[in-house]
């Protein structure tokens, strides 16, 4: 792996990998594929064609898994952790940059109709949240309407989400052994994560990378990219926490000037000194000091 994939800028995951990336991804792929649709769809006998659109620097979206299938649909199937309600727009921005890159921008303005190809979207989310089995979200959700209003919408996107956590998607994982696999290989991790947390261990992505080999998961994928594969999990969890992170740290922000607001209401309405506002509203004498610099910003 380069210098260039370990150092943070890249965003890269298992799956996006298994189902993507790896030379074993257009099997993985059409497996996952037929799952989906209750087909028998064959390698030899399936075009396929990435349309991935990759991201450049650390933190910026990127979707994680597309494919053209012969030519006639394109398929986008991102993977979750956390429920996202946002997911309708941001794969109609997926597949918006998707549809740009491969119609020739001269051809929009041509008379006769153009064809391209069918999209399809869905969601795996394997969380830790109570979500249906199978269920939909649709851009139309997000619509700013008057109350009562039921006109058809002009612009519709409609997402298919398949929760595909063990006694949730065993259906879908019982036709995609691959994706059975890596459902098992997270959970290990999980399992790793705690014990790591409980027992103060360090290293937990490599206990699961090693414990799925010695089961049988995943074993030929990692026997080529264990090294590989921990340092994606690695990175992975390294980017959420960051993304937890700021949320925390935008809420505290957020909760900050709304009490700075506070102090300048008092000041300005019953003519208190900012130090008596401070009094009023309990701030702590070593906090007073970032207040009083927030209270020039607003």
């Amino acid at each position: 792996m380069s210098d260039e994939s370990t150092n943070r800028k890249v965003k890269d995951s298992v799956f996006v990998d298994l189902f993507g990336k790896d030379k074993t991804a257009p099997e993985n792929f059409l497996s996952l594929y037929n799952a989906l649709h209750g087909t028998n769809l064959k390698i030899e006998e399936t075009e396929l064609v990435p349309e991935m659109i990759d991201s450049v620097m650390y933190m910026t979206y990127a979707n994680d898994v597309a494919m053209r299938v012969n030519g006639r649909i394109v398929v986008l199937i991102e993977h979750q952790s956390t429920v996202n309600e946002n997911m309708p727009l941001r794969l109609l921005d997926y597949v918006t940059r998707i549809y740009d890159r491969i119609i020739p921008g001269r051809d929009k303005f041509k008379r006769k109709m153009i064809k391209i190809p069918l999209p399809e979207f869905f969601v795996l989310y394997n969380g830790t949240e109570d979500v249906p089995a199978v269920s939909e979200k649709r851009l139309s959700d997000a619509f700013e309407r008057e109350d009562g209003d039921n006109t058809p919408p002009a612009l519709e996107l409609v997402v298919k989400i398949y929760n595909i956590n063990a006694g949730k998607g065993d259906d879908l994982l019982q036709k995609c052994s691959v994706l059975k696999q890596y459902t098992e290989l997270i959970d290990l991790l999980r399992y790793s994560k705690q014990r790591a947390e409980d027992e103060n261990r360090a290293e937990p992505f490599t206990w699961a990378v090693r414990e799925a080999a010695k089961r049988g998961i995943l074993s030929e994928y990692l026997e080529r990219k264990a090294a590989e594969v921990i340092n994606m999990f690695s990175m992975e969890y390294d980017y959420d926490a960051d993304i937890a992170v700021q949320r925390d740290e935008a809420m505290q922000l957020g909760l900050q000037r709304g009490l700075a607001s506070s102090i300048k209401n008092l000041v300005r309405n019953l003519k208190m000194s900012v130090t008596q506002a401070m009094d009023a509203l309990g701030i702590p004498q070593e906090a007073r000091p970032q207040y009083t610099a927030l209270l020039k910003q607003i």
